[in-house]
């Protein structure tokens, strides 16, 4: 137990900053109140950091508190080493979300920050939840600004892909409301530890059954393959701050479910999927990047190159070694840096061309210099270039693949060539060769706030590639109990 509450602090103080801004009339008063949130929150979540006990699997920061009597549900908060990097990760982006909306929305200014910080709420409070109940109350709050962002700050198809959005989220999230009341009728509890040192109390066939629901959630908000097809819609539509949630924090809640629930909870469930998980992956990998590759949309480009890095994350959360799960957790966090990046790098230039055509740019590096190295420098890591942060979550998860099935671990690194192939061409077609006609008069470099936008995430980048240790230190204790449980 910890004496200040912390992590309550953290989670509900973007929600007072949302009030906040709804009641005061000012578009300039809007920016800057959301901005001086973010940063206490990012504040707040530094000594998260600096208290955490790293031999420790147990969870830490516990707050704890009577909620529910009458169900034996309680409000409790606390992190482990798994938790805790999500946690910083989502107060990191959300400043650079106000920082990247800062001249680019102009209408309903004060809902539209509003909307960031509710989000940024819900994703430290499902990061920080210690039970099921808490952890299903901030999932589906997560749905809200998110349909809002895309359907009223979103591009002309807007309406269609928040509706896409919303009925495949709630979709999935229905059957997780279904195994949640089942484990609760099964177990009398909610709590994650409580769940986790129980399962012996559940058969195989209810544990198979209860897999099955949490895993329509879960796979819909990774998204894996075949339930993709709502995020390359959303990403195409969103503004830039919603693109960086949706890849950034969004994607990684249903891996994080998987490590949270499906495999502490629902051990022998987890076994009988274990085949079907692994092949799905494998699929989404290479199927995710060859659809890359013939992408015209540079956003859209990105989307669908997400589904193949998550399946990367999946394939290496289902091999069940060390390897392949620390690869997992520290690839989640690689990409929601990388795909951040990507996204705003798209929302900076395309504020000035209004277009995301790959064949309307060309020769971007004689122009905007700044611009084309910090570009690269993004590209070469989401390509897993040795010295930054995605070459070690690649690594790792390649090789519990291979400890895993040799094919699993060939269709790895051939998704990981086809990566490369699709982010060097997108580099070469938009910043190499000769400047586009269509870009001649237009000032393309990137002013200083953009730099300070997009500075933390390579400095991140290259932190992670340099020394992963400040990661991976994190995750061996909690690892090592997560695999303890689960049978191989």
């Amino acid at each position: 137990m910890t004496a200040y509450p912390i992590l309550t602090a953290a989670t509900f103080l973007p929600l007072v900053g949302a009030a906040l801004i709804l009641l005061i009339r000012s578009d300039r008063a809007a920016r800057w109140m959301a901005l001086t949130t973010t940063l206490a929150t990012l504040a707040l979540s530094i000594p998260l950091y600096l208290g955490f006990d790293k031999t420790s699997s147990a969870l830490q920061f516990v707050e704890s508190a009577e909620w529910i009597p009458s169900w034996g549900i309680a409000y409790s908060l606390g992190v482990d080493g798994i938790s805790l990097p999500f946690i910083f990760l989502a107060a990191v982006l959300s400043v650079l979300c106000i920082g990247a909306s800062w001249a680019a929305v102009r209408t309903r200014v004060r809902e539209f920050y509003a909307a960031l910080l509710v989000a940024e709420t819900a994703m430290i409070g499902l990061f920080a939840a210690s039970n099921l109940f808490l952890f299903y109350m901030f999932w589906e709050l997560m749905i809200v600004p998110l349909f809002l962002l895309i359907g009223v700050w979103g591009g002309p198809g807007r309406i269609y892909a928040a509706v896409k959005f919303l009925l495949f989220t709630l979709s999935g999230s229905v059957l997780m409301l279904v195994g949640m009341i089942a484990l609760y009728q099964s177990l009398g509890t909610l709590d994650f530890k409580a769940l986790a040192d129980a399962p012996s109390s559940l058969s195989p066939e209810q544990q198979a059954w209860l897999f099955a629901a949490f895993l329509a959630a879960f796979a819909v908000k990774v998204p894996m393959f075949p339930v993709h097809t709502w995020l390359p819609d959303a990403h195409t539509e969103a503004p830039t701050a919603g693109s960086v949630i949706l890849a950034g924090i969004l994607l990684k809640m249903g891996a994080y479910g998987f490590l949270r629930v499906s495999l502490p909870v629902l051990p022998d469930g987890a076994q009988l999927f274990l085949k079907p998980m692994l092949v799905i992956s494998a699929v989404a990998i290479v199927y995710g990047a060859y659809v890359t590759l013939v992408q015209k949309d540079v956003k859209r480009l990105i989307a669908f190159s997400s589904i193949s890095h998550m399946g990367f994350v999946t394939l290496g959360i289902f091999t069940l070694n060390r390897s392949g799960v620390e690869g997992a957790i520290l690839q989640m966090i690689n990409h929601g840096i990388i795909s951040a990046a990507l996204f705003l790098c798209v929302g900076m230039i395309y504020e000035r061309t209004h277009t995301r055509q790959i064949q309307d740019y060309g020769g971007v590096a004689k122009v905007a210099p700044i611009y084309s190295t910090l570009l690269a420098l993004f590209c070469l890591a989401a390509a897993g270039f040795p010295g930054l942060n995605s070459f070690v979550g690649e690594f790792l998860i390649v090789g519990g693949a291979f400890q895993t099935s040799g094919w699993l671990g060939a269709m790895a690194i051939w998704g990981v060539v086809l990566g490369t192939t699709y982010l060097v061409w997108l580099f070469y077609r938009m910043v190499m060769g000769e400047t586009h006609p269509g870009l001649a008069g237009l000032r393309l470099e990137l002013n200083a706030r953009e730099v300070a936008t997009l500075a933390p995430l390579a400095l991140l980048a290259l932190c992670l590639g340099l020394y992963p240790e400040c990661v991976l230190s994190y995750l061996r204790a909690p690892v090592a109990e997560l695999l303890a449980g689960v049978p191989r």
